[in-house]
């Protein structure tokens, strides 16, 4: 069955994200490579995750640039899942990721909406079974 392998998630600076990514989030960097000319391919994950990747594309013109921070116009366009919300949440905090609201307890279940450094929104996200 087809499945999304990647989505793009356009970036003032390779580096800073990675950092994000990797140290606050607590994604893995799966691949960093020098394309030439100032581009490299960085894809990172959630630890684990066996299909759906971020690649992270350093902005190249003024229309990127631009939409960096606001790539879905203002909504959560991300959704980060977990199998521990609490666990996963604490961690974040702790290591300076800024959440937007405080823990909610939906019917589907419990979620609460995260920026990345650029100021892009994600839920984090524990479904209920």
């Amino acid at each position: 069955m087809p499945h999304i392998g990647l989505f793009t998630l356009v970036v003032r600076n390779y580096d800073e994200a990675i950092t994000f990514y990797t140290q606050k989030v607590g994604f893995d960097l799966i691949e960093d490579t020098d394309m030439g000319g100032g581009k490299r391919w960085v894809i990172v994950a959630p630890k684990g995750a066996k299909e759906t990747r971020v690649l992270l594309a350093e902005a190249s013109n003024e229309g990127q640039s631009n939409a960096i921070g606001n790539q879905t116009g203002g909504r959560v366009g991300f959704f980060l899942n977990t199998d521990d919300f609490a666990r996963d949440h604490a961690r974040m905090v702790e290591a300076g990721v800024t959440f937007l609201e405080e823990p909610r307890y939906e019917p589907y279940g419990t979620v609460a909406v995260f920026e990345d450094l650029y100021g892009n929104k994600w839920d984090l996200l524990e479904l209920k079974p």
